[in-house]
């Protein structure tokens, strides 16, 4: 086919994309705004050395799984819920935590997604100081020259993590498209065998006898 031919497509049936695309992307849409938003709010605790040693500093290293293990637990999250006040099971605050170690830059990651952005950002931050309260700890029963601390560089970040409607809706758009492109194909494949135009004699390669002209002209 030729690009003539597209264009005549496109022009003989190209509504069928442009509504199923239309009537995809404002569904996407109308559903994001049906849904529950979930906000994340993400606390960063960074782990410090007291010297720059290398066996330290691997010492460090080490030791950051288990800061993971420590607070990925029910007893940390019960302690949050308490010191909140949270109505809430320690496993459902369990739930909505992600902790992830980060051995580069020596930093503990905690993102916590709830619904309300103010909870989560405060649960966020309780969360992190339960690590710096257990480095105070630890810290008490070494030297000073050989202490691990544990603080907070900043608040937790607060942002919308769910849903994305500007995302959603392009989905759908690019959906319904491509299903008003497949429903196209189909019909003109149905119809390759209908001769409408001279073009489509010579494509298909039947002998001419004679041509009626259209009365009309």
């Amino acid at each position: 086919m030729s690009l003539i031919d597209y264009g005549r497509i496109l022009l003989r049936r190209g509504w069928i994309v442009g509504l199923l695309a239309a009537l995809a992307g404002v569904s996407a849409f109308l559903f994001s705004q049906t849904q529950t938003p979930i906000y994340r709010a993400t606390q960063l605790v960074l782990i410090q050395p007291s010297r720059n040693d290398l066996g330290l500093a691997e010492a460090t290293i080490r030791l950051i799984n288990s800061y993971v293990v420590y607070l990925n637990s029910t007893s940390i999250a019960q302690q949050v819920i308490d010191d909140l006040r949270l109505d809430m099971t320690a496993e459902d605050l369990k739930g909505a935590a992600t902790i992830v170690p980060d051995r580069d830059r020596l930093t503990v990651q905690i993102d916590v997604d709830l619904a309300d952005p103010d909870v989560a950002g405060r649960a966020a931050e309780a969360w992190g100081n339960m690590l710096v309260a257990y480095r105070n700890r630890e810290n008490q029963t070494v030297r000073q020259e050989d202490r691990i601390n544990a603080l907070l560089p900043d608040r937790p970040s607060i942002g919308l993590l769910r849903p994305n409607r500007t995302v959603n809706t392009l989905v759908g758009v690019l959906l319904g498209a491509l299903v008003g492109g497949v429903i196209v194909f189909t019909l003109e494949y149905l119809e390759s065998g209908i001769v409408r135009r001279q073009e489509d004699v010579e494509r298909l390669e039947i002998a001419v006898l004679a041509a009626v002209p259209d009365r009309e002209r």
